[in-house]
């Protein structure tokens, strides 16, 4: 089991590296140690009357270093706050939350559109341990702008989908699959809910294990207030009805354990 650790974690650095996406690295040990692909921190504001955290998926983890990347988009007062962090600051996190990806060998396609790229990162990390590089697959569906391109580089091919066309092909990741002729034995995807709908009937069509990582609104984090239940197929053993805790039972999921 996954232990979870709430600490003041030290700001290490953090850059804006696309309009309204932040890359931030904080020095969190208890947590490095824990963490995992697929896994997420969340990060509380220090204003008081912004009760509830923010959870924030996890980009990349740096055991040696001891630190944590996390990548995210400025989309309230919550974030808006944390993209003014400077070196030197101290935040309050807990984490690591969630489960992570089970990672498997076999060819991959890794996944992600819009925010959901960044745990791409640390997925084909893990990912490039157990697998040669050839057999990472990452697809990455961006509206024009891209950001961490670079980083996917280093753990596989990357192909990307732009909405308007400005890079590789315009329309989606499943267009940019069929259009390279790509395939898998074993999928792992995160993105908004419309993507991951797509990728698991094109998973199920083509019989093939797919893991997602689902993007819901969350309040506590740890499963406990069930904000952020998601319909599944199966009854679920702790309300007893056929839903699931994203933050706890997810993030990731085996596609065909929910409905989309």
């Amino acid at each position: 089991m996954t232990l979870k650790s709430r600490e003041y974690a030290k700001v290490i650095g953090q850059e804006k590296i696309a309009p309204d996406i932040y890359s931030l690295r904080i020095e969190a040990p208890q947590i490095v140690a824990e963490a995992k692909a697929g896994q997420f921190l969340s990060l509380y504001s220090a204003d008081k009357s912004r009760m509830l955290p923010r959870p924030i998926s996890i980009c990349e983890i740096d055991p040696d270093q001891g630190y944590i990347r996390l990548v995210y988009r400025v989309v309230g007062a919550g974030t808006e706050e944390f993209s003014g962090l400077c070196e030197g600051d101290r935040i309050q996190v807990l984490g690591p939350l969630g489960n992570g990806f089970p990672l498997k060998e076999g060819k991959a396609f890794l996944i992600g559109g819009g925010i959901g790229i960044p745990p791409m990162v640390q997925t084909a990390k893990e990912l490039s341990v157990i697998e040669d590089n050839s057999s990472i697959q990452i697809i990455a569906g961006y509206r024009s702008e891209q950001f961490l391109t670079e980083e996917l580089e280093n753990y596989g091919k990357l192909y990307i989908a732009t909405e308007d066309g400005c890079a590789g092909t315009k329309g989606t990741v499943l267009d940019a699959i069929r259009e390279h002729a790509l395939e898998a034995d074993v999928i792992y995807a995160c993105g908004p809910k419309p993507m991951l709908r797509a990728v698991k009937d094109y998973a199920e069509k083509k019989g093939i294990e797919c893991w997602i990582s689902m993007e819901e609104r969350m309040a506590c984090g740890i499963g406990a207030c069930l904000a952020c239940t998601c319909q599944s197929s199966e009854v679920d053993g702790h309300t007893h009805v056929k839903n699931k805790r994203v933050c706890k039972d997810g993030p990731v999921f085996l596609s065909t354990e929910v409905e989309l």
